[in-house]
């Protein structure tokens, strides 16, 4: 330390209770930078130097990592280049943390000089900033106005070092804290979004409302602006659903394997990032879709490929999507790869069920033919051969009367068979009168004893305003497949059927006091399948199970809307 001394040797009260101040303003601040900054405000304003600087030693402390100042505006920097690394005069106070006051910085063995562009400084004021026993870095004042640093100003620096190596400290706790408040919060959102995707496997099957799910949730926790998931279809990349800002007709394009980032990252089987150009640079995670950055990630299900999950543009501009981000979405991604399986699955068994379903009923209506209809046909023609080998009047006349008979029975099995299929009553007169046929027709044939309660509120007139067509045949169906199910499984003496439209919703109910039908959760029987099947496509709710009193009971609750006439209703 320059031993020469000019001006006051001891700190003024001024200047105390400046420091005191200077103190309460630098504890106060939570961010680093402001600390740093207002550190170099205050020591400039104690001293009246012209030049303020603040050094920030590197992980190893043998140089300098950043380096602020204050007093030289943008052009100068620009002139100056480069910024100090800790050489020079600025390299002592690095190998020898302690006060530093010099009258001709440029007298100075280590001195270096100055650069080209760079102020004249002469007067030199150097201080080091510790955190508890560690030094952070060094507080450097050029240029007092007025004359030489004296030890007034040495000791009020000093002093305003240990008040910011407080308040850096009390700023890295804080944003410790904050970081880790953070990285929990992104970590319990990646995990209620994880949890949700699993909830929407148990609670949903339909694969495109899980798909939808999985983008939204996705976009969500990474606060991207779109994201798009593109799954594998026999080696084939194709877009099954975008959220966001991404175009809707993005949906359903096929993406080229052999040159897309997309097809890319799933080959890789890890994440990839694209963009990230400070400079504003474009990528294209889509074909015809620029992006600022883009993060893809694959969807592997058991060491198999399942498709692409891809995150467009963080919604804070920053010029690519964070690491954290990039675990967020990996680790979310392995439940949506769960998810999409898992829904795959359910349809093709579904699809697979639907088939055998359809090919039950084929079989079912073969049989009723061939032993019906096919057997009365085949005893017709005997009887009449009969009476083609007869020359009696009498038993002609007896067995064309036979025949009659037998005719007559036929119609009446193959007119059944067509209500079966298709009630004619039910496309002429509506629904309420299709059921009462239906419910008459079960009672006639099966000796069942069935309480109908039908409530449809259509409207007084001429022509009732009836329901949507697709609602009717699906009530029908229902209530058909269920008094089925009844004749055949149930062993029942009685059943109710209620029909009944309220708030918005037909309510169906069928409840019998049977031994019930097996199995009574709506498993693996085809008429159950074709019912929940019918039940899904109009947006219902089906649940089949034992009634109050024994039996089953069938529940199906389906949303109504009315068209404006029976025509638009077909």
């Amino acid at each position: 330390m320059d031993s020469e001394e000019t001006g006051a040797e001891t700190l003024d009260a001024i200047r105390l209770r400046r420091l005191l101040q200077v103190g309460r303003t630098l504890v106060a601040d939570l961010d680093i930078d402001i600390v740093l900054q207002n550190v170099l405000e205050a020591a400039r304003d104690l001293t009246g130097a012209r030049y303020a600087a603040l050094g920030v030693l590197n992980s190893e402390r043998d140089g300098l990592e950043r380096f602020l100042t204050l007093g030289i505006d943008e052009e100068t920097h620009r002139r100056i280049g480069d910024l100090p690394r800790g050489h020079g005069v600025l390299g002592v106070l690095i190998k020898e943390p302690r006060p530093l006051r010099l009258n001709d910085v440029g007298d100075h063995p280590r001195s270096y000089g100055f650069p080209p562009g760079h102020p004249p400084m002469k007067t030199f004021l150097g201080v080091p900033v510790r955190i508890r026993e560690e030094v952070y870095g060094n507080l450097y004042l050029t240029e007092k106005d007025g004359g030489r640093f004296d030890q007034a100003d040495e000791e009020a620096v000093v002093i305003l070092a240990e008040w910011a190596g407080f308040a850096i400290q009390n700023a890295r706790l804080y944003q410790d804290a904050t970081g880790r408040r953070d990285e929990l919060q992104r970590a319990v959102s990646a995990f209620e979004g994880s949890l949700a995707v699993a909830r929407a496997v148990g609670a949903e099957t339909n694969l495109d409302r899980i798909l939808e799910l999985i983008v939204k949730r996705g976009r969500a926790l990474v606060n991207a602006r779109s994201m798009f998931i593109a799954l594998d279809h026999g080696g084939e990349l194709r877009v099954s659903a975008v959220a966001g800002e991404l175009d809707r007709s993005h949906e359903h394009e096929t993406i080229d394997t052999a040159a897309s980032p997309a097809a890319e990252a799933l080959r890789r089987r890890r994440p990839l990032h694209l963009g990230g150009d400070p400079d504003g640079g474009s990528c294209y995670p889509l074909e015809g879709v620029r992006a600022r950055a883009a993060l893809l990630v694959p969807l592997v299900y058991r060491g198999e490929p399942v498709g692409v999950l891809g995150a467009i543009d963080p919604m804070d501009d920053a010029p690519r999507f964070t690491s954290d981000a990039e675990r967020v979405l990996e680790a979310f991604a392995s439940s949506g790869a769960t998810a999409v399986a898992t829904g795959r699955n359910v349809a093709e068994e579904r699809m697979r069920r639907g088939i055998e379903a359809s090919e039950s009923e084929r079989r079912r209506w073969a049989r009723e033919l061939h032993d019906e209809t096919l057997q009365d046909m085949a005893s017709l023609k005997l009887i009449l051969s009969s009476a083609r080998r007869s020359s009696d009047p009498e038993a002609v006349r007896a067995v064309l009367d036979q025949a009659i008979e037998q005719i007559t029975s036929g119609i009446t099995a193959l007119r059944h068979l067509i209500n079966d299929l298709r009630p004619p009553l039910l496309d002429e007169a509506g629904l309420q009168p299709a059921l009462e046929a239906l419910i008459g027709r079960v009672e006639g044939l099966n000796g069942l004893t069935v309480h109908a309660e039908i409530s449809l509120d259509y409207e007084s007139g001429a022509q009732p305003d009836r329901i949507r067509r697709d609602l009717e045949d699906a009530v029908y169906r229902i209530v058909q497949e269920g008094l089925t199910n009844v004749v055949k499984h149930a062993d029942a003496s009685m059943v109710h059927v209620s029909v009944v439209e309220e708030d918005d919703q037909l309510r169906i109910r069928v409840v019998d006091d049977g031994v019930g039908v097996r199995p009574v959760d709506g498993g693996s029987g085809f008429g159950l399948i074709g019912m929940r099947e019918r039940v899904e496509l109009v947006g219902g709710f089906l649940e089949v199970a034992p009634g109050e009193s024994g039996g089953t009971e069938i529940r199906a609750d389906l949303p109504t809307a009315r068209s404006a006439s029976p025509a638009e209703a077909g």
